[in-house]
């Protein structure tokens, strides 16, 4: 009887150091991608990427984004996907400019709005995919219509919030020590980054801390990798997907306002085709698409990467469009067979 135990525990172990061993790896891969690139940005368009401000520059338009990313993440490690995330921000984004520009609104109570906003989706979406059992795509398919749609419902036309208690907070700058450069007159500027930018981070911190250091962590990965296994393990899967889907649905509501202190307006427009980055950014960052398998470290630094290869394709002069899609998607099919191959890696094991 101990010797069964002995034995199970030791397949136990050995599965938890097998998917440690792929995250890890796909983590380690998208690290050297990025540096790869960023290094590649350095010695063929100039010594602009060498200044620090370029890569915080980098972090302040992203923002919103990681943070979508990493609910996003979450969502995909336990086995689902929510592609909703973009048409919350651009809701949540007009919400809060309608309410402090034309309802004598403040900064708290945009907040909470952007907030109610965010945990709404994730409650509705979470129970139908969880507890109904409808597919995610689907779910998160209508969410996404019925955000845009609110969107326009709330405002038609796009417009820039006057109001000073908020253009106070988005012109706030958190200065950077020791990281600034000298310009062109010889005056030397400090590097910044913008507010959100430190809300970005410490969602990257929190959420990296869930997943690996806690039980609701261990019950993402484990839902994620085999569902039927979990239950019999005593996890409560629909408990479980209920809560990824609610972390993504809040996260969305806190990226939305990242965003709009950012871009300073409303407008039916914003976040256009974010909800694809976030998933992006996931692939690239190390999340399988089958689940089970995933880093918020490796989603922050797909964020990067992705942003990355769009200031290259700028730089040297290619500002159609297409051109940072193509280079996008040649990006995912890397990551895509990358991932495959470690699947394959999996199996014959």
């Amino acid at each position: 009887m101990s010797s069964n135990k002995s034995a199970v525990s030791g397949n136990g172990i050995g599965t938890k150091l097998k998917n440690m061993t792929d995250t890890n790896l796909l983590l380690g891969i998208t690290i050297v991608v990025f540096f790869l690139m960023y290094i590649g940005a350095i010695v063929f368009q100039g010594a602009g990427f060498l200044k620090p401000q370029t890569f915080f520059n980098i972090l302040n338009t992203q923002g919103g984004l990681i943070i979508v990313s990493c609910g996003m993440s979450i969502v995909m490690i336990t086995g689902g996907i929510d592609i909703s995330v973009g048409g919350v921000v651009a809701l949540v984004t007009m919400c809060c400019a309608v309410n402090l520009d034309f309802h004598n609104g403040s900064v708290l109570t945009s907040i909470l709005i952007a907030l109610g906003i965010g945990i709404a989706f994730g409650v509705v979406q979470g129970f139908l995919v969880a507890y109904l059992d409808i597919q995610p795509f689907i779910v998160t398919l209508a969410g996404m219509f019925f955000a845009k749609g609110m969107t326009t419902i709330v405002n038609t036309n796009p417009f820039n919030v006057a109001n000073e208690q908020f253009q106070a907070l988005k012109n706030t700058r958190v200065i950077v020590p020791g990281m600034g450069s000298t310009n062109r007159k010889g005056m030397y500027v400090d590097a910044y980054v913008e507010v959100g930018v430190i809300v970005a981070l410490i969602t990257v911190v929190v959420l990296f801390c869930v997943l690996r250091w806690t039980k609701l962590g261990r019950s993402f990965y484990a839902v994620g990798g085999n569902s039927q296994s979990a239950l019999m393990l005593g996890i409560n899967v629909k408990r479980t997907r209920f809560i990824s889907h609610l972390i993504s649905g809040l996260l969305a509501g806190i990226a939305g306002y990242v965003y709009f202190i950012h871009v300073g307006s409303g407008s039916a427009t914003n976040a256009s085709g974010m909800e694809m980055n976030a998933i992006a950014s996931s692939i690239i960052g190390g999340t399988m698409l089958t689940g089970g398998v995933g880093n918020i470290i490796g989603t922050f630094f797909g964020v990067l990467s992705l942003s990355t290869i769009q200031n290259i394709v700028t730089s040297a002069g290619l500002d159609d469009a297409w051109w940072t899609g193509i280079t996008i998607a040649g990006m995912l099919c890397l990551f895509l067979v990358l991932q495959s191959v470690i699947m394959a890696r999996k199996h014959r094991a």
